[in-house]
């Protein structure tokens, strides 16, 4: 029995809500369970140093976590001094996983900004980052193409991501934070409306999992993908 007493091919209950940052091109508040994630899109009419005189556009991504996002509170990093190796690596997975579904030289030379701030934090905070921050970018191309700025639309398709994991023996999609803690093996698993894979990260936690264990994975992640896809086309109209 999961802790949640979910199913353990059921994704947390999910919601994702546009138009919530008055500012950004694109912003959504996106909710599975209790991870909650603020994402917006600014878009800038200038792409960094190495892109200029390319004809390519750029997307990237920030991502943070407010100071009680989690149980007790964290330092903010900016209080710090510096970004944690953790924050770097989500926020380079965010930008990598957004940049697969864009046709750059669709987007001219200009660069579209993702911000994912964690609101509350229970597990898949960074596999509900892509999916929220797809939302946000779509929105964004969704003003460009209205206000004629760009002739064809950049984007290729949905982006989304779930976590898969070995719990109590057994596979089960989207782990919150109770199972992700004690989970034998971790997965994340972005992909495309289409099904196709952009990026898998798995690891053992304890025991190492089979070829057997790797394919049900997949086969939750493709499920869960499906239902996030779903969730974000009704989203966006």
């Amino acid at each position: 029995m999961r802790p949640s007493g979910r199913a353990t091919d059921a994704l947390r209950p999910v919601t994702i809500e546009t138009g919530v940052a008055r500012h950004a091109e694109g912003s959504c508040l996106i909710r599975m369970g209790d991870t909650h994630v603020l994402c917006t899109a600014s878009v800038e009419e200038s792409v960094p140093p190495f892109l200029r005189k390319s004809g390519l556009g750029w997307v990237t991504a920030e991502y943070g976590m407010l100071p009680r996002a989690t149980t007790t509170r964290g330092r903010r990093e900016a209080a710090a001094g510096k970004q944690s190796g953790r924050t770097q690596e989500i926020q380079r997975l965010i930008g990598r996983s957004l940049r697969a579904a864009v046709d750059r030289p669709a987007l001219g030379e200009r660069q579209i900004t993702v911000d994912c701030d964690v609101l509350q934090a229970d597990g898949g905070t960074r596999c509900a980052s892509i999916t929220g921050g797809w939302v946000a970018l779509r929105l964004a191309v969704n003003g460009l193409l209205k206000a004629g700025t760009i002739k064809s639309d950049p984007l290729s398709g949905h982006v989304a991501a779930v976590s898969c994991g070995i719990y109590g023996g057994q596979p089960v999609l989207d782990l919150d934070y109770a199972e992700d803690s004690v989970a034998g093996t971790d997965a994340n698993f972005v992909m495309t409306g289409a099904g196709g894979l952009i990026e898998v990260q798995g690891s053992a936690e304890g025991a190492t999992f089979s070829r057997a264990e790797l394919n049900a994975l997949m086969d939750l992640a493709e499920k869960g993908v499906a239902e996030l896809v779903a969730a974000q086309a009704a989203a966006i109209g």
